[in-house]
């Protein structure tokens, strides 16, 4: 409401107060209004094509795309350690030493126990620690059917 007491000349009833943002935020859609009457967005590669918007409110959606071309493959820990476990003899039947096979089954183990404290989800773990013991003497055992 305007005070009647005021005279005319301090206040214009046209005038309204912008702040800096609002402002700004004119001036582009001015800018950009006019650079499409001009045409200056006309035969843009990709035009007439839908803009892949599948994970535009995904605050992690450089680091899926980058693992998408890439091609890397992030399992639950659960699964990846079935796939080691799986593995493990051939990768330790390429070591040469026993001291080596030994830090391998000790870090399997680790990772084996690690797992068992993750509350991330995904598939039960049923991969069970390794005997190192046991382990060893088998790999000694198929080294020395070689």
């Amino acid at each position: 409401m305007v005070d009647p007491e005021l005279p005319s000349r301090f206040f214009n009833s046209y005038a309204a107060p912008i702040d800096t943002e609002v402002a700004i935020a004119l001036l582009a859609d001015l800018q950009i209004r006019r650079a499409i009457e001009r045409g200056d967005f006309d035969d843009l590669p990709g035009s007439g094509r839908p803009i892949d918007l599948s994970d535009s409110h995904d605050p992690d959606w450089w680091f899926k795309r980058l693992m998408k071309r890439e091609g890397f493959i992030v399992l639950p820990s659960s699964i990846q350690l079935r796939k080691d476990d799986a593995a493990l003899d051939a990768e330790l039947d390429l070591l040469s030493r026993e001291r080596d096979v030994r830090h391998e089954v000790e870090e399997f183990n680790r990772r084996v126990i690690r797992a068992r404290y993750d509350l991330s989800g995904g598939p039960p773990l049923v991969t069970m620690p390794r005997d190192v013991e046991e382990t060893v003497q088998a790999w000694a055992d198929r080294r020395g059917r070689r």
